[in-house]
């Protein structure tokens, strides 16, 4: 219970920076939001997104003024954000993934809370890829990826 509440605490954090953002910096590519439900549990293969070279994919679901929500599936590098906040809910897969200076394990109901600049990724998955839902603010500028060894 008290891991829902520390969770439940970190999202209104970054809900509540998100109100400021319009001042520091505008959304990308900002759209209206459609009410709708995506049934995540069905997506896989291309309803995920093109693969890029190492086979991940990412779908956006949401852009608007403020915050980004897409679904992220598959193993990325190591890399950084210096701009952008990320919070990613696990959905499927459990492995390790750098966080900072250290690697943890990660399982599907796991949320991975990453403060803009702090090193993540590189993803090592135990079978299954991981499957999450990665909500971004502010929106992530194509520049705002720093790969790390």
């Amino acid at each position: 219970m008290n891991r829902i509440a520390t969770a439940l605490s970190i999202g209104a954090a970054f809900a509540a920076g998100c109100g400021i953002t319009h001042v520091l910096r505008p959304a990308l590519a900002a759209e209206s939001i459609t009410a709708q439900v995506i049934h995540t549990g069905e997506m896989e293969g291309d309803k995920l997104g093109d693969a890029n070279k190492v086979g991940f994919r990412s779908k956006m679901f949401v852009s608007a003024d403020g915050a980004t929500v897409s679904i992220q599936d598959g193993n990325v590098p190591k890399h950084l954000h210096p701009n952008t906040n990320e919070m990613q809910f696990v959905l499927e897969g459990t492995g390790t993934v750098w966080l900072g200076d250290k690697e943890v394990t990660v399982k599907p109901g796991d949320l991975i809370v990453i403060p803009k600049g702090t090193p993540h990724g590189g993803t090592k998955p135990n079978g299954r890829a991981i499957k999450a839902i990665a909500i971004k603010t502010p929106p992530q500028a194509p520049d705002d990826t720093k790969l790390l060894d």
